[in-house]
């Protein structure tokens, strides 16, 4: 009974005395040290917004087409007595190149009969000049007896008077006066009707060098030349083959220009107009529109899709088509390119050949804007580094977006300095460690400016 008494309280007491030692413990042992944990710093590229010489662009894409293209047609009927050897689809020649004749025999007939009869018209209105001479010197001398004839007659008068001729003498001398005066009246009869003769002689040497003149034209036309240095592109016919007047013979396509019909969304075309926006122009005006075309001062760069770099050309505006493509959207502007065939580079500019696929890019002259780089902006916000090293979440509001450039029209202030790496995560009030982007943002500033290379290397 007694050692189950002593069992019933020892055990309690152990219990108690290993409680007690343990709380003692605890109590006496120092309280741990808390670390506060914050955000860890984030190093983060940033780029200081200011204004920069932006250069608004668009690419719009289109086929090569010769400036001028020659479709020869026969003007004349007769067969094929030369071709010029080189006169084959692909080939190149020169202006002025001989490369068809068609046979000139009738035609070198036909002049000459033309010749001899302005022969015989000039021959008939010499010989007709010189007999109005030799009437002109009768007429003189059959005036001159006249006036002597006269004298004569007047002096038998006198004599007749004095009874000291007979009058069958005065009657005789008063005949002579009248045949005399008959001679001179026949002859400038006749001098009158030379100016009427030699009217219709020279109408008639006019229309026999009217005549000369066509058909040594129409001769002239059976020698076909080249207009323009051009290559040749489809012949049509062979020597010896006959061809009627209009028959298409060869088509030579103009080496000397090129133009292309770049299309271009007209959602990209709005922006090229941005130093244009607050003038009013009247487009029944075509010289004011023109006018406005020109201001616009856009640069046009030409470039072979699927070719290496150094396959680009520059190019001149030279219209604005008439209308808008309502399938695609796009409206046509059409460049001009010159001498395309010059410089070539075998295997890496080529000569811009017909039908060849190029993207033309437009620059406008440089305006300052205040430009971010596209992939600073996430879902129209902002990454702002703020002047206490926080990061900042900031709505934009953008003008337009071309690539890799959005133009921003407010929600930043120039001086502020947004980020342009990756933030992970992004969390309002970050803690950052900014680091200033120089390179990127001098390559960015040069892309701006229009310098393709620049822009490539952004894109990256």
């Amino acid at each position: 009974m007694k050692k189950i008494l002593q069992k019933k309280f020892v055990l309690p007491l152990i219990v108690l005395l290993a409680v007690a030692l343990v709380l003692f413990r605890v109590k006496s042992k120092p309280p741990v040290a808390h670390e506060d944990l914050g955000y860890p710093i984030k190093t983060v590229d940033v780029m200081t917004v200011r204004p920069i010489p932006y250069r608004s662009h668009a690419t719009g894409y289109g086929n090569v087409e010769p400036r001028i293209t020659v479709r020869a047609k026969s003007e004349v009927s007769g067969k094929i007595v030369y071709i010029h050897p080189q006169l084959r689809k692909g080939a190149s020649l020169p202006k002025d190149t001989v490369v068809l004749r068609i046979e000139p025999t009738t035609f070198e007939f036909s002049l000459e009969q033309s010749k001899a009869g302005l022969s015989g018209s000039e021959s008939s209105l010499r010989q007709l000049e010189t007999e109005e001479e030799s009437t002109r010197a009768l007429l003189a001398i059959v005036r001159k007896n006249l006036s002597v004839q006269q004298k004569e007659y007047k002096r038998i008068q006198e004599i007749w008077k004095k009874k000291l001729v007979a009058r069958s003498s005065v009657d005789a001398e008063e005949q002579k006066v009248l045949q005399l005066k008959q001679q001179v009246a026949d002859l400038e009869g006749k001098l009158k009707t030379y100016e009427s003769r030699k009217a219709a002689l020279d109408a008639q040497i006019r229309q026999s060098k009217t005549q000369v003149a066509q058909t040594r034209d129409t001769l002239g036309r059976t020698e076909i030349r080249l207009p323009m240095d051009a290559r040749i592109g489809e012949v049509m016919v062979e020597k010896g083959e006959f061809v009627a007047a209009g028959s298409v013979l060869f088509e030579a396509l103009g080496t000397d220009a090129v133009e292309i019909t770049a299309e271009l969304p007209t959602r990209l075309f709005r922006p090229l107009f941005a130093n244009q926006q607050h003038m009013q122009v009247d487009l029944n005006d075509q010289g004011k529109f023109w006018n406005l075309v020109s201001n616009m001062k856009l640069e046009a760069r030409v470039r072979l899709v699927g070719f290496p770099e150094a396959a680009h050309w520059q190019g001149k505006l030279l219209r604005i088509s008439e209308s808008i493509d309502p399938r695609r959207d796009t409206v046509g502007l059409v460049v001009q390119v010159d001498k395309p065939y010059a410089d070539v580079i075998p295997g890496e500019r080529p000569p811009l050949l017909k039908g060849m696929f190029t993207a033309v890019s437009f620059f406008a002259p440089a305006q300052p804007m205040l430009v971010v780089p596209r992939k600073a902006v996430h879902q129209g916000r902002v990454y702002v580094a703020r002047p206490d090293k926080r990061l900042e979440i900031r709505q934009i509001e953008t003008l337009y977006r071309q690539g890799e450039f959005v133009v921003v029209k407010g929600g930043l202030e120039t001086g502020e300095n947004i980020i342009v790496s990756d933030v992970i995560p992004v969390i309002e009030g970050l803690p950052l460690k900014p680091r200033l982007a120089s390179e990127y943002v001098r390559k960015f500033v040069a892309a701006a400016m229009g310098d393709e290379a620049a822009m490539r290397r952004i894109e990256k």
